[in-house]
């Protein structure tokens, strides 16, 4: 049962569309209608920016003491209603209930951690040039923030921007993915209880385009904060150039991962393993290239497989559960597109490599081996339960070959040789 209600944050007051327009919110486990979420028209927006403005100059005089006592209610809130906010993630999100109790766990901790930053924004003194002259430097809240939020995470997405513009004295008009809304507007509902001042957090939901290209445009938003894919941020990153706006963007990766012969290998399996299929490789740090020395290979290949064909799919609520669904059909397609072209160039497909059940949006664990460079899966992000591998013969030879793409957002290495390990990360 979906018990969050679906809203609006406006001004301090929860409400819906202006025009009544929504859109259904479906559970990813099963396809079923978890309820109808509002879309926020133009003018829905223009008086969220109005109440976002009105909000940063209430907020900003606060002392850093002042907000950090309300962030810390806040905080414990989310962590009073930790259980309820991890049900309405996983039912929204279809990732295990464990791990969304870990995440929702997170929202509260760094919650407090930006709260306690927000204490300790010191400023300098500069060494003045001439006598007579003392130079400081005071750091002042940048103003209003348009923060835009994938549903991949949907509580340690939002909080990242909705904490991390709160502990810097700034306000905050938040777009969360409208795929994952619920967990977006627990987490608010803990901050309005806790007493943050109307207009500091606005939560908005319908056309991303749309909302992104109205919130940029005006000249109240100071600062643009973005979780999402790199084509996504580029866009936004343009937009926000015409007004000078300063930008903080966590984009799309590819991550290698390099697995030398002299490496732990049951140590680096149950790692990489558990990584590669958490929240169903929807995750940007997800490892992604897997390059295995030759001495090890066969043997890496069917240590991975036979734990992979033994994860517990299913919906997250069910207990022991520990990969749900994809977020969306549309995951579904691009799943066997990437799986498709591997096979065509010559990969094997060891285990997985279909569709699970006949409802809810379920691809199996996947395992790829001896999978070429030119393969589209080796050279574009999966984000999904696919796990490409292939081997390598010596330091050069993997080290061009991992650095080959222009992502730079995570990587993996396992070696007991820490100057092996040192020279890799160089």
């Amino acid at each position: 049962m979906f018990t969050e209600k679906l809203e609006l944050l406006i001004d301090g007051v929860w409400c819906q569309g202006s025009n009544g327009e929504t859109t259904e919110l479906r559970n990813p486990a099963n396809d079923e209608v978890l309820g109808n979420l509002p879309k926020a028209t133009i003018a829905d927006l223009d008086r969220a920016l109005d109440a976002s403005e009105k909000g940063f100059a209430v907020w900003k005089e606060m002392t850093a003491m002042q907000r950090w006592t309300i962030m810390d209610k806040a905080a414990a809130l989310i962590e009073e209603r930790k259980d309820d906010i991890a049900r309405t993630l996983t039912l929204e999100n279809g990732k295990a209930l464990a791990e969304a109790t870990g995440e929702v766990q997170f929202a509260a901790d760094a919650t407090r951690w930006y709260a306690e930053e927000g204490k300790r924004a010191y400023g300098r003194i500069i060494p003045a040039r001439m006598p007579g002259v003392r130079q400081m430097v005071y750091k002042e809240p940048v103003g209003p923030v348009a923060a835009f939020a994938a549903w991949n995470f949907p509580s340690s997405n939002v909080i990242r921007k909705i904490a991390g513009a709160l502990g810097a004295g700034c306000s905050v008009i938040l777009k969360p993915s409208d795929e994952t809304p619920g967990t977006a507007i627990a987490i608010g509902r803990c901050f309005q209880d806790a007493g943050v001042p109307a207009g500091v957090i606005g939560i908005v939901f319908g056309d991303a385009s749309e909302i992104s290209q109205h919130l940029i445009a005006s000249p109240i938003p100071r600062k643009v904060s973005l979780t999402g894919s790199t084509p996504i941020g580029k866009l936004l990153q343009r937009q926000s150039a015409e007004g000078l706006k300063r930008c903080t963007m966590e984009l799309g990766g590819h991550a290698p991962v390099i697995v030398y012969d002299d490496a732990d290998l049951e140590k680096a399996l149950d790692a990489l393993v558990t990584f590669k299929f958490r929240n169903g490789g929807q995750v940007c740090t997800s490892p992604t290239r897997f390059y295995v020395q030759k001495g090890i290979y066969q043997a890496f290949v069917d240590g991975f497989v036979e734990r992979t064909k033994n994860l517990k799919v299913g919906n997250g609520l069910e207990e022991g559960i520990q990969m749900g669904p994809m977020i969306a059909p549309r995951r579904l397609d691009v799943m066997d597109e990437f799986v498709e072209d591997a096979k065509s160039k010559g990969a094997k497909v060891l285990t997985g490599g279909s569709r699970m059940g006949q409802s809810g949006y379920f691809y199996a664990p996947t395992v790829l081996a001896d999978v070429p460079d030119d393969a589209m899966i080796m050279n574009e992000e999966p984000f999904g339960p696919l796990a490409p591998i292939t081997s390598f013969t010596d330091f050069d030879d993997v080290i061009s070959r991992a650095n080959s793409l222009e992502f730079g957002l995570a990587s993996f290495v396992f070696t007991k040789d820490l100057t092996k390990a040192s020279k890799t990360e160089s």
